[in-house]
């Protein structure tokens, strides 16, 4: 058994700093690299991008990304682990395989986790009584069943601990949980039991800290964000574990951002409901167990984490089509910036009313007046600029495409001093809503597949 392992946050969603990954491998030592891809709405867009092209469905800058980090990874054994296989992970790792080739490396041993798209056999779980009713609403599947984007299971570390036992140094998932990319290095190197609470939920909420990447060591920090240094080179967020389920929380110091107590303690609260009942596929940890000390310079101590037994359910992301929307905008300049902009809304709510559309939601904001704070933002005082942006949501299509066609013309026909149209006339874009449900583990079984290279 290994004395401790660090493990390095590398992505906190798709879209994240495309050089972190890199700086983590190059910044210092560290045993695994964890990178966090998919959130809810990700996996729709990725099963779009699969329905038009078999071959797709995947996080393509993971690609790009191992072109530049995988020598270095092989040569300094680093592992690497990652959800951005998305709804293809098998293709993904297909495009690192050639990706690998031509790099001249040898001997490469790429597990893929399978088996959390469940989209093909919705009616089948049905049928064997699956409900997968809504677990917020208690609504039925068949509300929605006809309008369907993805359908899948939240697997936890389990199979990333056997495609580690395979061998495998690259680990390529689809809705792996993000907490669980972190908790099974741990699990594997120390000989973690299944059932070993405590352990297993101090490593799932080291995974929830590491998951949003640079987050936890300074970035988009509220307490005191003009206190971190160097954040245009942020070193994210590492994990350094024990046997004995401690784990100090660092980063790089050759790299910028912090680890403080008050970073990380920001992070915790990240999308937390009940801190005590933290669920996840692996185990249910308690947020008010945990106990932290800064012990150093970019050294904070996690110690006491306390855990419960893991629920018989895995949680199903699902999303579905649920209609259409539009936003456009049009920038009104001083003076009287905020009248103008509030007569132009008034004009095109009138114009839509009297050609008899009808939206389940019209929204107006006034940026750079209320835009983030809404009714509680101060009133304004004559602004040099003010820009509307109004969104409209509906079923039909055809009333939402209408609405881009009205905001042009408000140019010449509205108030004065208008810019800011650029672009064109806004589209309507189909708009995805999100299924949670909660399925038996036992109709749901995970499956790894060891690929050689």
């Amino acid at each position: 058994m290994r004395s401790s392992i660090r493990i390095a946050s590398g992505q906190g969603f798709w879209g994240d700093l495309l050089t972190a990954p890199r700086a983590q491998v190059s910044g210092g030592p560290i045993d695994y690299l964890v990178m966090d891809y998919l959130a809810e709405v990700t996996m729709s867009i990725m099963q779009k991008q699969k329905n038009k092209d078999a071959r797709a469905g995947y996080a393509k800058d993971l690609v790009t990304l191992m072109r530049d980090i995988l020598p270095d990874c092989v040569e300094k054994n680093i592992r690497i682990i990652t959800n951005g296989g998305g709804v293809n992970p098998l293709s993904c790792s297909d495009a690192i395989i050639e990706v690998a080739r031509s790099l001249g490396l040898r001997s490469l041993r790429i597990g893929v986790v399978l088996g959390d798209d469940l989209l093909g056999s919705i009616d089948e779980l049905s049928a064997a009584g699956h409900s997968l009713r809504n677990m917020e609403t208690g609504e039925s599947l068949s509300s929605v069943r006809n309008r369907l984007q993805s359908a899948n299971a939240y697997f936890g570390a389990a199979p990333i601990v056997e495609a580690l036992r395979q061998g495998a140094q690259i680990i390529i998932t689809g809705r792996t949980t993000d907490t669980g990319l972190t908790l099974a290095p741990m699990m594997y190197e120390f000989g973690w039991k299944d059932d070993d609470w405590d352990k297993l939920a101090a490593g799932t909420v080291a995974g929830h800290i590491l998951e949003c990447g640079g987050q936890a060591s300074g970035g988009n920090f509220m307490a005191d964000w003009k206190s971190v240094p160097n954040l245009a080179h942020i070193g994210f967020p590492i994990a350094e574990a024990y046997p004995d389920g401690d784990i100090v929380l660092t980063k790089h110091e050759t790299l910028g951002g912090m680890v403080t107590l008050e970073t990380v303690k920001e992070q915790l609260l990240y999308e937390i409901g009940n801190p005590q009942e933290y669920i996840t596929p692996d185990c249910v940890a308690d947020f008010t167990t945990i106990r932290l000390v800064q012990e150093g310079p970019n050294r904070v101590r996690m110690t006491g984490v306390k855990g419960k037994p893991a629920t018989e359910f895995y949680k199903v992301s699902m999303s579905y089509l649920d209609g259409y929307t539009s936003f456009g905008t049009l920038t009104y300049s001083w003076p009287e910036a905020l009248e103008k902009a509030r007569m132009a809304d008034d004009i095109l709510r009138t114009r839509l009313n009297d050609l008899g559309l009808e939206f389940e939601e019209i929204r107006t904001e006034y940026l750079g007046v209320n835009s983030s704070h809404g009714p509680l933002a101060p009133p304004a005082h004559d602004p040099n600029e003010v820009v509307l942006r109004v969104g409209v949501r509906s079923q039909d299509k055809d009333a939402v495409e209408r609405f881009g066609k009205e905001l042009a013309p408000l140019i010449l026909t509205g108030p004065p001093s208008v810019t800011g149209f650029a672009g064109g006339r806004p589209h309507p874009s189909e708009v995805i809503s999100y299924w949670p449900a909660l399925i038996a583990k036992s109709a749901v079984k995970p499956e790894v597949v060891l690929r050689v290279l």
